[in-house]
């Protein structure tokens, strides 16, 4: 099968969000750096906890749906309807803030590494204003493939096809999005193609090791953006990498729909941002 070819490598950008906590914003720090339907993608990592320990306080979403994947660490969430979620390594949330949620993210630990995404995938306008729900996968329900030398797929949303028996992820996938995302490990010399419909577009987040992309090595920190034209990632560790590469790959159908964003909210027209701010001041938002 043939390979996509690569479009662009782009560094992340240092920013902070919530309380102040310090990330890597890899996807969406500016509007020509979205990927439909995709709008943002987060990457925190610290063990220094001045970097992460004021979280994110109660703050409200209209409009999308955030994905958070901690890969090290412990962080609660809590939200306006009452879900309560326990984020332990490995471990996934899936909320969809839909019409209007209001959530909070807090850490749960005082020391020690924190690591993990956050990911914010738009809604279709037809959806954009139904009830919210959330959703907690444990690390025991997240879909495990193992590669060679202590490689893996780690399927958090979207299917695979492996082998005689396809790999299905999870995650509550929207059919208008149809999101794939997985976290994937490759150790040194091994090299895996991941099947991507030819309705998608895809970009990896290198967040491990060294990459091998387009001839050369591409260092953790950075996405690998990819063309539409081929039918699988190729995801290979760079020459001379001795602990591999271990990515994020994101891939999803594009909405072709306009966006108007204010912060935490996204809808299609700024009428509709002008009423998310009337109803989040008047106290209906999340009604």
């Amino acid at each position: 099968m043939s390979h996509r070819a690569i479009t662009r490598i782009l560094p992340a950008q240092p920013t902070q969000d919530g309380a102040g906590v310090r990330l890597l914003r890899a996807l969406g720090h500016q509007r020509q750096y979205r990927m439909d339907p995709f709008l943002m993608l987060d990457a925190f990592s610290s063990d220094d906890p001045d970097d992460y320990i004021a979280g994110f306080p109660p703050h409200p979403h209209r409009g999308f749906e955030t994905v958070t994947y901690i890969v090290d660490g412990h962080m609660r969430h809590r939200d306006h309807l009452g879900n309560e979620g326990d984020l332990k390594a490995g471990g996934v949330q899936w909320m969809m803030a839909g019409r209007g949620i209001i959530h909070e993210e807090m850490p749960q630990q005082e020391n020690g590494l924190l690591r993990g995404f956050q990911i914010w995938l738009n809604l279709p306008a037809a959806d954009k204003m139904q009830p919210a729900h959330y959703r907690d996968i444990p690390a025991g329900s997240i879909t495990r493939a193992e590669l060679p030398e202590g490689g893996f797929i780690k399927l958090i949303a979207g299917t695979i096809p492996w082998a005689t028996c396809p790999l299905q992820g999870p995650g509550e996938a929207n059919p208008a999005t149809q999101p794939l995302i997985a976290d994937i490990r490759v150790m040194p010399g091994q090299f895996v193609d991941i099947p991507v419909p030819a309705t998608h577009q895809a970009l990896l987040y290198v967040f491990e090791g060294r990459l091998a992309a387009g001839g050369q090595a591409v260092e953790a920190g950075h996405t690998v953006w990819f063309g539409d034209q081929g039918e699988t990632v190729h995801i290979a560790a760079a020459p001379g990498a001795e602990d591999g590469a271990r990515v994020l790959l994101l891939a999803g159908k594009p909405l072709n729909e306009p966006i108007a964003q204010y912060g935490p909210f996204v809808m299609n027209t700024p009428e509709e941002i002008e009423q998310a701010l009337r109803d989040y001041r008047d106290g209906v938002l999340a009604a």
